[in-house]
């Protein structure tokens, strides 16, 4: 770890400054620390932002629900409001990192949090990401764990957040503070996929950072979930997920909201099973059929082919769990 500054600022302007001035913002530091000890990031000064009044969960007029940034993911999870108004949310909190790691990582930082790929994370291999222009290593070498959707000849790290992809699921938007003032970006446009740039992860502006999450309000009677298959139960990173929420009245499906996890480098919004969805009557068969169409435009590396069909799988079962109460 090299040497740094350290500032903890009283207030919301006085850290925007700092962070204008090129401080990293700082919070639970359960991904910036690691880095750091890994000298994958080397930051020259640290904003500590956790005294930040930005701990508020509420209902919004509607039926929304806005979870500040610094909401830990425990206090997230426990909530009654996001239990209640979107079950989805508190399973893909409950179902990240340790208990440890819960009660200190936030809500902002979550979605901020850099891929676990380990390439990206040995400062010895040639990872676009971390060095632009160096490669990719994970192309060629062991690419297991690695992305099928939205992967580019520059990156095909996974974006990792379990919540992140409830959000998407359900068109959640990031609310940004900066020295231009506030503004909201919709989820699925903040989260950057690698392109040809694969360094630049998010749509945010120097100095700007996130004050809130809000999830828009859905059509009721809404049934939600998070389903996630990994290697272990405990403390792991998903193979493949899915987030589905479904709002059902007369027997017919009205709104239909779903992402994927695991298979993307970004969290993978499926808009082609939604559409699919609406207007049909809940079924097997359309289960089926719909998530048939989870894994269109996959490009499976060597050793990651088994995800196309395990997302499938991983879909349709999250579907028919969703879709019948079960």
């Amino acid at each position: 770890m090299e040497p740094f500054s350290y500032t903890k600022p009283a207030g919301l302007n006085a850290a925007i400054a700092a962070g204008e001035r090129g401080g990293r913002y700082i919070a639970g530091g359960t991904t910036m620390v690691d880095l750091m000890r890994e000298t994958v990031e080397r930051p020259g000064a640290l904003v500590d932002i956790a005294g930040l009044s930005l701990r508020d969960v509420a209902v919004t007029p509607g039926g929304g629900l806005r979870i500040g940034a610094l909401v830990s993911m425990s206090d997230a999870a426990a909530d009654p409001r996001v239990r209640t108004t979107f079950p989805v949310v508190s399973q893909a909190l409950e179902l990240s990192a340790s208990p440890q790691l819960r009660n200190m990582a936030t809500i902002g930082g979550n979605i901020m949090q850099r891929t676990r790929c380990t390439y990206f994370r040995d400062v010895t291999a040639a990872c676009n990401k971390r060095s632009p222009g160096s490669g990719c290593s994970a192309l060629e070498g062991i690419n297991r764990s690695h992305a099928i959707l939205g992967d580019s000849d520059h990156c095909v790290a996974t974006h990792l957040s379990d919540v992140a992809v409830a959000f998407s699921a359900l068109d959640a938007s990031v609310h940004l503070f900066g020295p231009q003032g506030e503004r909201s970006v919709a989820l699925r446009d903040f989260l950057l996929p690698p392109g040809t740039t694969p360094d630049r992860e998010h749509a945010i502006s120097p100095g700007e950072l996130i004050t809130a999450v809000e999830v828009p309000a859905h059509p009721r009677p809404l049934r939600s979930g998070y389903l996630k298959v990994r290697d272990r139960q405990s403390y792991e990173f998903a193979l493949t997920s899915a987030a589905v929420a479904l709002a059902i009245r007369g027997g017919t499906i009205n709104a239909a909201k779903v992402a994927a996890g695991g298979v993307g480098t970004v969290p993978w919004k499926l808009d082609a099973v939604e559409k699919f969805l609406v207007g049909k009557k809940p079924s097997a068969q359309l289960w089926a059929d719909a998530a048939a169409r989870s894994a269109d435009g996959a490009r499976p590396l060597a050793h990651n082919g088994f995800k196309v069909d395990l997302l499938k799988r991983t879909v349709e079962r999250q579907l028919r769990i969703v879709g019948e109460g079960r």
